[in-house]
């Protein structure tokens, strides 16, 4: 019958998706997603169905719809709807129209067995270690830095306040167990200081801008030679990044032992470990208190600054492509969130990068 779609017409509408420029299958030929199943069954515990009962979705199919939702902070319920609209996200998903398509309660048990599982650290670390495999090994060094990442603001009262920064539950709370779910005990308040920027007419603001921020931290660090996070950590907005330093973001495997951070990583603790642990400090130093910053050492940030910059890129892709937020509540979805976040870069960095020796 005339206006019904033949199998053809789909066939002719994903070729024309492909001339167009379809970047999901950039993914799939970039990344062998079946090197994630052995990780995912283990964190995952499935079944093998003899119980009865509908068998759940493939793991790998469940782990690319996050993937998805990653590189455009999807929500589950958008989601679940784009998976059914768009073609591409089918073909991606090996997903043909009668297919059913997992919806979005589906899909947050899915995040959340990961969550319960830690299992995001072991499928970075698994990319990671093909991404060696195929001779991107990490090289010259390596940048650390950290972003806020936001999350919804909560209302609190004073004394509930006081209460989570205790490691309490607030008193009111205790019989509203709704509430509570609702209540991120683990997101915390900091402020952001931006550089004030001249006027027009070449005066500056008196003071630089706070800009108060709720949510949590991401703390990478990425090999200078490739550009891949190869280190990260998740912890609550206040934290003091310059601590992380010690705590596991270094990478030891890195064939250069220089590290290139900016001033918030000065300190005589991290400057005495990395020296413990065979780095070469790339740290940008403080200025003195009180006293002009020495010609020196300001040359010495500018040189620095120009490898530390790179950085940056990994959190702009983040936050203006990938529009990164945490809508989830507690910090072990939020390392979900950060860490397929940060998976999902290094996705893209190798497309770039195999794009780039093409050429």
């Amino acid at each position: 019958m005339r206006g019904e779609p033949g199998f053809f017409d789909v066939d002719d509408r994903l070729k024309r998706l492909s001339d167009l420029g379809d970047h999901l299958e950039g993914f799939a030929a970039a990344v062998d997603f079946e090197m994630f199943r052995s990780d995912l069954m283990a964190a995952l515990n499935y079944s093998n169905g003899v119980q009865g009962g509908r068998p759940p979705f493939d793991p790998v199919v469940m782990f690319k719809i996050l993937v998805i939702a990653a590189m455009d902070n999807l929500s589950d319920e958008r989601a679940e709807f784009l998976i059914n609209d768009r073609m591409s996200f089918m073909r991606f998903l090996g997903l043909s129209l009668a297919d059913r398509v997992p919806d979005a309660r589906t899909i947050w048990l899915f995040r959340e067995k990961l969550s319960k599982a830690g299992a995001i650290e072991s499928l970075f670390a698994r990319f990671d270690a093909a991404l060696r495999a195929s001779g991107f090994i990490a090289m010259s060094g390596q940048i650390v830095d950290a972003t806020l990442v936001a999350a919804p603001r909560q209302r609190n009262m004073e004394d509930e306040k006081k209460a989570i920064k205790e490691g309490r539950i607030p008193e009111a709370w205790k019989t509203r167990p709704a509430k509570l779910r609702q209540k991120d005990r683990d997101a915390r308040w900091t402020v952001k200081f931006t550089k004030a920027k001249a006027k027009e007419a070449g005066s500056k603001p008196p003071c630089d801008i706070a800009i108060p921020v709720f949510g949590y931290q991401n703390h990478i660090a990425i090999d200078r030679g490739f550009g891949f996070i190869r280190k990260w950590s998740a912890t609550d907005a206040a934290a003091y990044e310059g601590a992380r330093l010690r705590e596991g973001l270094l990478d030891k495997t890195n064939t250069a032992s220089s590290v290139w951070a900016d001033t918030a990583y000065s300190s005589a603790a991290n400057e005495a470990f990395m020296e413990k642990n065979g780095f070469v400090s790339r740290v940008h130093r403080k200025k003195p208190k009180g006293k002009p910053m020495p010609d020196a050492v300001r040359r010495a940030n500018a040189e620095k600054s120009k490898v530390r910059s790179r950085v940056e890129h990994v959190f702009a892709e983040q936050k203006d492509r990938m529009r990164l937020f945490i809508r989830t509540i507690g910090i072990a979805r939020a390392k979900v969130k950060i860490g397929m976040a940060n998976l999902v870069y290094n996705f893209k960095r190798l497309i770039f990068l195999q794009r780039m020796a093409a050429a």
